[in-house]
């Protein structure tokens, strides 16, 4: 009977604890970066279930990024509407739970869905650069480049290019742990956007712990696409 009582309660303890658990990762998932409204250029966006797909899908280069975590694909449209201008089909891939570590290998999916594209490139901003370069390491022969917006590897990546562009005052991004990580990349071309900072890659507002920009989000934009386009043609 005392063994009966025991486990019982046991039970029921662990039952609480698996709810407060529950409710706290269910409250964590709710709060969200969302996407702020913004003047869209005249490029063609579709909405599926999957992915936001930005520019022609006959296109012969395509770039798959992954969202930062807990931001919503649409803060980063700004981003990727003048990489489809200059002809690069580029995919936002929908995380579950807005988590790039929910679904790291999305990037296979995208690469056969889209099958006209013959040159892929892959990136992300924060924890969905982190989880790009991870699927990066493992298919570097699937890939022409790397693009990391504030992110940086965990694995060696020997031979495929690697981009890593982060604002002078990002105050989200560990310095440290960056500065030990990126020498994972082989072939590594870096840039840092004087007065940028974590937040304004996206277009989602202010980022708790993020420094002050001193440029706008507008010219940080515009420098991360020339950064790209220019690393794109290097890598063709």
């Amino acid at each position: 009977m005392k063994n009966r009582k025991k486990w019982v309660r046991v039970t029921v303890w662990a039952l609480l604890i698996a709810s407060i658990l529950l409710a706290a990762v269910g409250r964590y998932t709710k709060e969200y970066y969302s996407g702020l409204p913004y003047e869209r250029p005249d490029v063609p966006v579709e909405e599926t279930e999957d992915y936001y797909i930005v520019g022609d899908a006959d296109s012969a280069c395509g770039f798959i990024f992954y969202p930062g975590g807990k931001v919503e694909e649409t803060a980063y449209l700004p981003l990727l509407a003048p990489l489809a201008e200059a002809d690069i089909l580029c995919v936002a891939v929908k995380m579950p739970l807005h988590l790039a570590v929910m679904d790291a290998d999305a990037a296979a999916a995208v690469m056969e869905d889209f099958p006209e594209v013959s040159r892929w490139y892959l990136g992300g901003h924060s924890l969905g650069g982190a989880m790009a370069a991870g699927f990066a390491a493992e298919n570097e022969e699937r890939l022409n480049g790397l693009v990391l917006f504030a992110a940086y590897p965990t694995k060696e990546i020997k031979e495929l290019p690697v981009l890593s562009v982060y604002g002078s005052e990002d105050g989200v991004l560990n310095r440290g742990k960056y500065e030990k990580s990126i020498l994972l990349a082989a072939r590594l071309t870096e840039h840092v956007i004087e007065g940028g900072n974590h937040a304004q890659f996206g277009n989602y507002g202010a980022q708790e712990g993020d420094g002050a920009a001193e440029i706008d989000k507008e010219e940080q934009w515009q420098e991360t696409v020339d950064f790209i386009l220019n690393f794109m043609r290097e890598t063709e």
